[in-house]
């Protein structure tokens, strides 16, 4: 691994390439800050509609422009929840509390300086921690065999749909919506077609890219017509004239900064938490050991770095188990995961054996999205406040004609604008009765990866799996039992963290 780690270097440094590189990250950058920014247009929908676009680059350009949409995503969805109280996305909800009250007082850069600076911080450190674990994790990776996947996927299943948003009874249909829709067209083991209903169309399986783009982006415009648009507040603060974030002022954020990146991080090698609860937890924490609680949610600095801090500690941290077993934590990993196969990058235990150069490469492109990340977000601050501004109206149709372009152009198939169509559909049903679709694309994504070992596992046991597995594959059998405690404890966790976020939220709105 250290070898493919120095390897990156050259790979990264010595190209003609990287120009390039350091180019589409800021022009990833730039698009995640203006769609974070704007109330209502969610980092996911800006990454399933960027996509396909990836797909017609190098991996060491497409899939660095898909991380800094996500990084850049994140941060700017903090810009609106400062100026105006609307979050620009989830993960900012918690910002929300102490960002307007000192955008009221005058002190809206210093807020955002604050956001950005905690951001970077965060997020950088992540980076490096998984960047140290990859190694490691992949060289064990590469011990398990069939049986140890099966048993690994079919856990990672589970984690992911108990601890989903919403109940449970939901994520597990939409668990076996996923199982379902997977095993549409072609079994991996014996390649005979099933569940086909002599549809030609449908004998290649249901396309991945039309799928996502379906579930995560069209629904969003369709509730983003729907919805009357509010108008906000045309806000006249001049960003340029306020004051600014000092160096004592920062210093003393240093214990806030870094208690939310411990506490994002952690969050972030947990499937199926996400960017959301680690915000809440992280303000919580900050709260809870600040000697002046009171102070939270009329105007402190604290309330700014910890939510932010924790939210973009996850960043790093998720792709750990995708790039080494194959498995994403959650729906923006389920589209860079996308992004790896189409670049004939197949996450998995074989991946950083075969290809970890150009992982690390990968990996270290976050370090210099991060960088960027600071230089951009700082400099361009003034005018992204002002994009909160801009009425939905125009934005709307362009993304519809992105969506199309981009389900289209990747295999220019007429069919896939139909899959399209009825995964946005349908994806704007499930969002209505407030079903959480992570459940679903992740069953989908890992379906054929767990049938596969399955079956190896059913043809290396013979007649006897059990007696195969308790004898030869101990470890497998070992998860296989502990699968039901490990499920009920990350469920008891996650929905303690949850009940933290639910409690904060309604506390604020109390005292408002």
């Amino acid at each position: 691994m250290l070898e493919s780690f120095f390897n990156s270097f050259p790979l990264l440094l010595g190209s003609g390439n990287f120009l390039t590189i350091i180019f589409v990250i800021a022009l990833g950058l730039l698009i995640g800050l203006f769609v974070g920014a704007l109330p209502g247009l969610t980092t996911l929908m800006a990454m399933a509609i960027v996509l396909p676009i990836s797909f017609f680059m190098d991996p060491l350009v497409g899939i660095p422009f898909l991380i800094g949409v996500y990084k850049g995503g994140i941060f700017g969805g903090s810009i609106p929840a400062i100026l105006i109280s609307l979050p620009g996305t989830g993960a900012s909800v918690a910002t929300t509390f102490d960002g307007p009250p000192l955008t009221k007082m005058g002190k809206g850069r210093k807020a955002l300086e604050t956001a950005l600076f905690s951001s970077v911080i965060a997020d950088f450190s992540s980076d490096i921690v998984t960047i140290l674990l990859i190694g490691p994790i992949a060289l064990i990776a590469l011990l398990i065999g069939p049986p140890e996947l099966a048993a690994i996927l079919f856990l990672s299943i589970l984690i992911i749909s108990s601890t989903s948003n919403g109940s449970v009874g939901k994520n597990m249909i939409m668990l076996a919506a996923g199982l379902f829709i997977a095993m549409i067209g072609q079994d991996p083991i014996a390649a005979l077609s099933r569940f086909t209903f002599d549809v030609f169309e449908l004998r290649a399986g249901v396309p991945l890219l039309p799928m996502l783009i379906g579930l995560f982006a069209i629904p969003e415009i369709l509730i983003n017509i729907e919805t009357k648009a509010k108008e906000f507040v045309k806000t006249k603060l001049n960003l340029k004239k306020e004051e600014k974030l000092t160096w004592e002022e920062f210093l003393k954020l240093r214990k806030t900064i870094l208690r939310s990146t411990v506490i994002g991080t952690t969050i972030g090698m947990i499937p199926g938490v996400g960017q959301v609860v680690a915000a809440f937890v992280g303000y919580a924490a900050a709260k809870n050991s600040s000697k002046t609680p009171e102070k939270f949610g009329k105007g402190e600095l604290e309330g700014i770095a910890a939510p932010e801090a924790a939210n973009n500690a996850v960043n790093g941290p998720t792709l750990v188990p995708l790039l080494t077993l194959g498995i994403p934590g959650d729906n923006i990993t389920a589209i860079l995961l996308g992004a790896f196969i189409a670049h004939g990058l197949r996450p998995g235990p074989e991946l950083m054996s075969e290809q970890g150069s150009i992982v690390f490469a990968i990996l270290l492109c976050m370090l210099i999205a991060n960088i960027l990340f600071l230089i951009l977000g700082y400099f361009t601050m003034p005018l992204f406040s002002k994009v909160v501004t801009i009425k939905k109206s125009y934005l709307i149709p362009l993304t519809i004609i992105f969506a199309f372009a981009g389900s289209f152009v990747f295999r220019h198939n007429p069919v896939d604008l139909y899959f399209l169509l009825f995964f946005g559909i349908f994806g704007y049903i499930l969002k209505k009765l407030q079903f959480d679709v992570t459940p679903l694309v992740m069953a989908f994504i890992l379906a054929p990866s767990l049938e596969y070992a399955f079956g190896q596992t059913l043809s290396l046991g013979d007649d006897n799996v059990l007696m195969y597995l308790l004898s030869e594959r101990p470890i497998a059998a070992l998860i296989i039992v502990s699968t039901p405690v490990i499920t009920w404890k990350l469920f008891q966790r996650s929905k303690k963290l949850r009940d933290v976020a639910t409690s904060l939220t309604s506390s604020q709105v109390k005292s408002r």
